[in-house]
């Protein structure tokens, strides 16, 4: 019996894909041509008779996974899944803590105590009484408590690895979230997620958002306004203070962060916001956590610009800012461990343009050539030191030179840098920033 290529392919489509095979798949790509990547499909549906594929492009960061037709998969090279002894896994909430092992194992995840049932706090949002999502709107009052990202085949860790979300509609812009979040699992089915964009409540519709509104009093986010300059500001939140507002950024940042898991327990965390402001309000642009204690000199723990203000200088901007709270805290500072890939371009952006303008301001003392310490870097930037060589490491800037080590600023570095910072409109003003540090250890439990 014989059978044509279609048929061929549909016959192997019903029998031998599942979950865990490999298999090249084409990758439709808009600004270069269409390729064939490796893939593995995490799941499988059927949508009006007609299967779909859900795929991870190996190699490729996961915020590329789709849902793909057969015709798009190279049955030829189908590579099936490998056994493996099943290992038991953990459940927890995907957010803003790093998923190494050794966190977890040093004890330093934090588990969410659900509220209990029937019990009120102080509203968060003008116009609601209740410290949880409104029951009313037919949404569950608290995201559902299931997902790991621990690296496994199990059930979960595959549910976890998929993005849940359609799309999220955050004031004027819609956004088409990059990973998991663990939003309640009756809103991920629906084709738009609503978000009010001053409070980051969750809703099920548009008119439910509109009646949200009718409510809320918020035009900007909760907490002090620490900064402002011309559209700018910061605003510091106090994750014991607003725990709703706080937890709903974690779910919002967990759409667009893949290496953080996301613990509830916001109290030992403080949130700087940043805020666009126009006649409707002060609009999130992205933020940054820090842990209101850091025993490793942490002074940022998560950090995201939402993907509408990338690529315009914004990230730059929080990272520039997390600095300036830490010149005035009078400590050197680092980003928590790991960094995404686009978290590490833009702090080693950073940290390169912040170094090569403290060098390039040396001046010659008395016709001898200008010197400078690590150490002397670190204090002026408030840069770990562990950073700042990493940095002259990466610049290739460090050299051996008769029994010392000398810094060499070639022309091209000198070119390459004068024209990354005449395109750096946007900067920190340190006299528009009003901030008074707090020592945390002297506050009990926060």
């Amino acid at each position: 019996m014989f059978f044509s290529g279609r048929k061929l392919t549909q016959c192997l489509l019903q029998v031998e894909i599942v979950e865990g095979c490999r298999l090249p798949v084409l990758r439709k790509n808009q600004e270069h041509e269409d390729e064939w990547p490796l893939a593995e499909i995490l799941s499988v549906k059927e949508v009006s008779s007609r299967k779909l594929f859900y795929v991870h492009y190996i190699d490729f960061n996961k915020r590329l996974d789709e849902w793909v037709t057969g015709d798009r998969l190279d049955m030829k090279k189908l590579q099936f899944p490998k056994k493996e002894a099943k290992t038991p896994t953990k459940n927890g909430l995907p957010g803003s803590r790093p998923s190494s092992p050794e966190r977890e194992v040093n004890g330093t995840a934090r588990r969410l105590i659900p509220p209990q049932p029937g019990r009120k706090r102080k509203a968060n949002c003008g116009g609601t009484d209740e410290d949880s999502q409104d029951s009313s709107d037919g949404i569950p009052t608290a995201p559902r408590m299931t997902g790991s990202l621990v690296s496994d085949r199990s059930h979960d860790d595959i549910v976890t690895r998929m993005k849940n979300i359609e799309c999220i509609e955050l004031g004027r812009h819609r956004l088409k979230p990059w990973y998991f979040s663990p939003y309640p699992q009756e809103l991920t089915a629906l084709p738009i997620l609503y978000l009010c964009e001053f409070c980051l409540k969750y809703l099920k519709s548009l008119k439910c958002l509109q009646r949200h509104l009718t409510k809320c009093n918020l035009r900007h986010p909760p907490g002090n306004e620490i900064y402002r300059k011309g559209t700018i500001s910061f605003f510091e939140i106090d994750g014991r203070k607003n725990k709703t507002y706080s937890q709903n950024l974690c779910l919002l940042a967990k759409c667009f962060l893949d290496h953080k898991t996301l613990y509830y327990d916001t109290d030992p965390f403080l949130f700087y916001v940043m805020t666009e402001y126009d006649s409707k309000g002060f609009h999130i642009v992205g933020y940054f956590s820090k842990e209101k204690e850091s025993t490793e000199d942490y002074n940022v723990a998560c950090i995201l610009t939402l993907p509408p203000y990338q690529r315009r200088g914004y990230g730059k901007l929080l990272i520039e800012f997390s600095y300036e709270l830490s010149k005035v805290e009078g400590k050197t500072g680092t980003p928590e461990k790991p960094l995404s890939d686009l978290g590490l371009l833009s702090y080693r952006s950073y940290w390169s343009q912040t170094i090569l303008e403290i060098l390039m301001d040396l001046k010659p003392d008395n016709g001898e050539r200008p010197q400078i310490t690590i150490n002397e870097i670190s204090e002026i930037t408030s840069v770990k030191k562990e950073d700042v060589i990493s940095t002259l490491q990466y610049l290739n800037l460090i050299n051996y030179y008769k029994g010392q080590y000398i810094l060499t600023l070639s022309e091209d570095i000198v070119e390459g840098h004068e024209r990354a910072m005449q395109k750096r409109h946007l900067r920190i003003d340190p006299k528009c920033l009003h901030f008074t540090p707090k020592d945390w250890s002297k506050r009990g439990k926060w």
